[in-house]
């Protein structure tokens, strides 16, 4: 079993093994001259009321010992050390000191021959880092985690230290805690403990967790490694509680098979469902890499069928500049997702890729060939079906690129695509698109030319309504100039810097028809400020735009002179057309019948220490109405105290309201929260209550989330999760649904705690 308290304990009880035996005491080869000896890790410096020599090569130190080395420290009352002997005894206050450690005992006697001895009644106290807990038992260590680098104190005691010899001792009726002294809230206590630096492996028996006065946990024997290597053992369970599950259990088993690879079996109980089984392969060799993960539900009790999951990557390096790979992504069902997972990324996946593919990258030139299809994950509850992608069986793609040493620059995209569909149409796309570009810039401004030859050549499969050839080729030129100027300015004490950056982009592309054209992979770019400055409003190869049109915009940001933080930026864009649109995504759609785009304006920046905003304006300026809004604002004044407020308008189709916070209710306690409401669709996308409390040295936090998974249907979760600093949690984990759902929440146990 893996346990974090055991490395922690562990390296406390080496460091004070190593503290003995390497020259805290007097070594039987050092001549004694003074006050001072050499160790091997250099002089040690010796002082006390009285030194003295009793018999011959016996030395005797009394009142107020301080023996320093290296960092080393060591105080007792009284000192005997027996030369012939090999033999060292102290007693009264003894006192081992390091940066990050002190060790406190009644008496200490060791044999610096067979490093031998005991230390009685020892306490310690010690520092480490977060980043120290690779054994985590929240699985971290499994993920490859780590948790931020705030440091934590631990403490304890037992009732002696037996060395057995230089690699191996042991520790007898120990206690751990992370909690400060006076409060034992928590606590692990160990029956004993054997620490074998040799193999680098603890064994505790008897361990057990203690929770404000209650055993928790218990085990009769556990080990774990002594240094920041990974080893095999049982993680944290996790469990909670959703509508569509009931109770959910999961013990995931760690198995570090080899530096460079390992795997994780998670069995997860549903008591609604059965037992789900799931594993997951990670590796990492010289040419290499992967990680693939399987689930598996034999006899879903709610579906009434087995189901399954499959994630597999892999990636294979052939050379310096080429490599393989393959991903493979698979569901038994529609619902797999929505059924057994609580977080909206995962719930709203739609087509889930399949992939082999081969590339190579050099300096003028790169090369790939790849096969890809999807599979499309249906909502059940929807009258719209989802349009299932076309396959790419296979593509190949060639891209070159050149630059000259006047600075014009050579490029071009091809590529050959095979699609296949089972309804419709199937064929092969050839395309060719070379351009010469032309970057002419100075300190103030930007003119960029730039001409390209479009060329593309259809075959057809099948088809009885269409051409079986078809051809299509235009030039496409554009022109893209700006400039900047600046001012300094004072505002309310303090030196700021203005910029006002005009930008005016030129396109010209000559009209053809492709109406015979079908659509393999081709879709409308959303209306953006970055859509305004491209060629084509199109993504994909089917469709070329006709355009004559000129994007004019703006931008001016201002920014602190002394630290360069931008405080607001400010940018209104529209585009201008010279002629009417005639080419459409679908033959028949509408075309556009304005001589100019929606005025688009954006404001954004951090504009006060505490509050940022990020809002984006479109708005039809022929029918005086907006078309699309977004309003976004967070309030952060200090850690631990966040609000988000957010709103989402898209004409016709969207209208949400998100808020979240996280915010202190009194002390030590913190509510969470996300309100996330869809007026269009008049239901709830996500809704989320919490709360986090703060123990000093442990944190709970409850969580209930309600989230929506199809379109008329939405499940419930219930989150409680332990966490003990310096040991781990217990429970289910609401921290990434917390993360994901409450941008920029920050668990309480790491935040500095006022009193």
């Amino acid at each position: 079993m893996s346990i974090l308290p055991g490395i922690t304990l562990a390296a406390l009880l080496l460091a004070a093994h190593s503290a003995v035996a390497d020259g805290l005491v007097l070594k039987k080869d050092v001549e004694l001259k003074g006050s001072t000896a050499a160790g091997k890790e250099g002089p040690l410096f010796l002082t006390a009321d009285k030194i003295e020599s009793t018999a011959p090569d016996v030395v005797v130190a009394s009142g107020k010992v301080e023996a320093r080395q290296a960092g080393l420290n060591f105080f007792a009352d009284w000192l005997r050390y027996d030369i012939t002997q090999s033999q060292v005894q102290a007693r009264g206050d003894v006192r081992l000191e390091q940066t990050t450690m002190v060790v406190t005992g009644d008496s200490l006697s060791f044999n610096i021959d067979d490093y031998s001895g005991e230390l009685t009644q020892p306490v310690y106290r010690f520092t480490m880092q977060r980043g120290h807990e690779n054994n985590s038992s929240n699985g971290d260590t499994a993920q490859g985690h780590t948790s931020a680098a705030t440091p934590i104190s631990g403490r304890g005691n037992a009732s002696h230290i037996d060395f057995v010899n230089e690699n191996q001792c042991t520790l007898q009726d120990a206690i751990y805690t992370t909690c400060p002294l006076g409060n034992d809230d928590w606590f692990l206590k160990v029956g004993s403990l054997d620490l074998d630096r040799s193999r680098n492996v603890g064994t505790a028996r008897n361990v057990s967790l203690h929770f404000l006065g209650v055993p928790i946990l218990y085990t009769p024997w556990m080990d774990f490694p002594l240094n920041n290597v990974r080893k095999s053992g049982i993680l944290a369970p996790t469990f909670g509680t959703t509508e569509r599950s009931g109770i959910d259990f999961l013990a995931p088993y760690y198995l570090n098979l080899a530096p460079n690879y390992d795997a994780t079996l998670y069995p997860r109980l549903l008591s609604k469902r059965g037992v789900q089984l799931g594993g997951e392969f990670r590796y990492l060799l010289n040419d290499v890499h992967g990680v693939n993960r399987l689930e598996y539900l034999p006899n879903d009790n709610v579906a009434g069928r087995s189901r399954w999951s499959a994630a597999l990557n892999n990636i294979y390096r052939l050379n310096d500049t080429t490599e393989a790979g393959m991903a493979f992504n698979r569901v038994s069902d529609d619902d797999y997702f929505r059924d057994l997972s609580n977080l909206l990324a995962v719930t709203s996946l739609t087509q889930l890729n399949r992939e082999v593919w081969l590339s190579t990258q050099h300096a003028n030139w790169n090369a790939s060939i790849r096969a890809q299809s999807f599979q499309t994950l249906q909502d059940s509850t929807s009258s719209t079906p989802i349009p299932e992608p076309y396959a790419l069986m296979p593509q190949a793609h060639l891209g070159l690129a050149k630059t000259f040493d006047n600075g014009l620059e050579f490029k071009m995209n091809s590529e050959a695509t095979h699609f296949t569909h089972p309804t419709l149409v199937e064929g092969t796309r050839v395309l060719a698109y070379p351009t010469l570009r032309m970057p002419l810039t100075n300190s103030f401004g930007f003119l960029t030319p730039q001409i390209g030859w479009h060329s593309t050549y259809y075959a057809l499969d099948n088809t009885t309504t269409r051409p079986q050839n078809i051809s299509r080729s235009l030039p496409i030129f554009s022109l893209d100039s700006g400039v900047t100027f600046d001012r300094p300015f004072h505002f309310a004490g303090k030196d700021y810097e203005q910029t006002l950056e005009p930008r005016a982009y030129y396109v010209f592309a000559p009209y053809r028809n492709q109406d015979d054209i079908p659509n393999f992979d081709t879709g409308l770019l959303d209306f953006s400020y970055a859509q305004m400055f491209t060629e084509n409003q199109f993504i994909g190869g089917d469709r070329v735009n006709d355009a004559n049109q000129l994007t004019v915009a703006v931008t001016s940001r201002f920014t602190e002179a002394t630290s360069g933080l931008e405080r607001l930026q400010v940018t209104l864009g529209q585009r201008f057309y010279f002629s009417e649109q005639r080419v459409t995504l679908n033959p028949g759609d509408p075309v556009r019948t304005t001589n100019a785009t929606d005025l688009l304006a954006a404001i954004s920046g951090q504009v006060t220490r505490n509050w940022r905003i990020d809002t984006a304006w479109q708005f039809d300026t022929q029918n005086g109405t907006t078309i699309r809004q977004n309003l976004g604002a967070s309030y952060r004044p200090t850690p631990g105290r966040v609000v988000n407020l957010g709103y989402r308008f898209i004409d016709q189709t969207t209208e949400q309201v998100d808020l979240s916070a996280q915010w202190p209710l009194a002390r030590r306690w913190y509510g969470l929260f996300r309100y996330n409401y869809s007026f269009k669709d008049d239901k709830l996308v996500e809704g989320l209550a919490g709360f986090e409390y703060n123990g000093g040295c442990w944190a709970l936090r409850g969580v209930l989330q309600r989230l929506a998974t199809k379109e008329n249907q939405s499940t419930d979760a219930l989150f409680f999760q332990l966490e003990l600093n310096g040991m781990g949690r217990i429970g289910s984990n609401p921290l990434d649904v917390l993360k994901h759902s409450v941008p920029g929440y920050r668990p309480s146990n790491e935040l500095i705690q006022t009193p």
